[in-house]
């Protein structure tokens, strides 16, 4: 189908999978009046949105093994086929899109004519998980994280590190160091810009934390930020966090819930702030992709 269809949104301040039949109140984050709007195309699981700095976001179609980019004119076109099954991506002050390339479990840097340097592919000689997200530190750092989830086209059965952890990756080196091996399946993960803190959702046990980042990029501090776990996370410029699943659940810095931004009957995977004036919130819902005006900006 080729129309743009828009969906009337529903916001709920309490997580829910029901409707009351009353028209429920509207989150501040939220532009007045603004709709859910389906780009007009369908994809096997979008995956993996991230912001370039004119405020084009790109997005991954991952058992398709593509990368789609929406633009600032609302202009949906592929940008990349055969990208290394990408995963979660996150672009580098130099304009490179850094994914996490889980056909051979890999972190690539897709340069912008998109010729590919492999950054990573093991940890201490051992193949890793298959990273799934990422975040850069204003340093040139990528905190990464990577669960095990089989995947079909693996000639393993199995995965050759024991434990699923979240690394450390210095700008410059081909090293990574483990900043947190107590996470029972880690997934969504966002810092904020000042490099301060960090957070990591642990979608098995169903709980995203907050860290405090150190100046040598290991992690500590540790606390649970919410309740609920995530595929993947933003931030605003006022500090809400975004987490996804269930639609999208939206925190304030403190962790007190805001609400709900109602998505169905998709599974949300990931969230990502865009546009000229980085209002634009895009979801990817497993086949499906919606867009939303709001009122805060992102930070990415």
């Amino acid at each position: 189908m080729n129309k743009i269809h828009a969906f009337t949104l529903i916001v709920f301040m309490h997580a829910t999978t029901h409707l009351s039949g009353q028209q429920p109140p509207t989150l501040p984050v939220v532009a007045p009046g603004a709709q859910l709007i389906q780009l007009p195309a369908k994809f096997a699981f979008s995956e993996g949105p991230a912001v370039n700095k004119k405020g084009d976001i790109f997005f991954t179609d991952q058992p398709n093994d593509k990368i789609w980019r929406y633009d600032t004119k609302g202009k949906l076109t592929l940008y990349m086929d055969k990208t290394g099954r990408a995963n979660g991506l996150y672009f580098d002050k130099q304009g490179n899109l850094i994914a996490c390339a889980d056909e051979k479990d890999e972190l690539w840097s897709i340069a912008p004519n998109k010729k590919v340097t492999v950054l990573l592919s093991d940890y201490e000689g051992k193949r890793l998980n298959g990273p799934n997200d990422l975040w850069i530190d204003p340093k040139g750092g990528i905190y990464f994280t990577d669960p095990y989830y089989q995947r079909e086209y693996w000639d393993r059965k199995q995965p050759d590190i024991a434990g699923q952890k979240v690394y450390y990756l210095a700008k410059g080196e081909n090293k990574p160091i483990i900043v947190d091996d107590k996470i029972v399946k880690p997934n969504g993960i966002v810092g904020t810009p000042d490099g301060k803190y960090l957070y990591v959702a642990d979608i098995e046990a169903g709980k995203t934390y907050r860290y405090s980042i150190s100046p040598d990029g290991t992690l500590q501090n540790r606390q649970e930020f919410a309740p609920m776990g995530s595929d993947g996370m933003t931030l605003d410029s006022e500090g809400n966090l975004y987490i996804t699943g269930n639609g999208v659940t939206v925190f304030d810095k403190t962790g007190k819930k805001i609400g709900n931004i109602y998505v169905s009957p998709h599974w949300t995977g990931n969230v990502c702030f865009g546009g000229k004036d980085r209002k634009t919130l895009l979801i990817t819902a497993s086949e499906s992709v919606y867009t939303l005006r709001m009122n805060v900006q992102g930070v990415e």
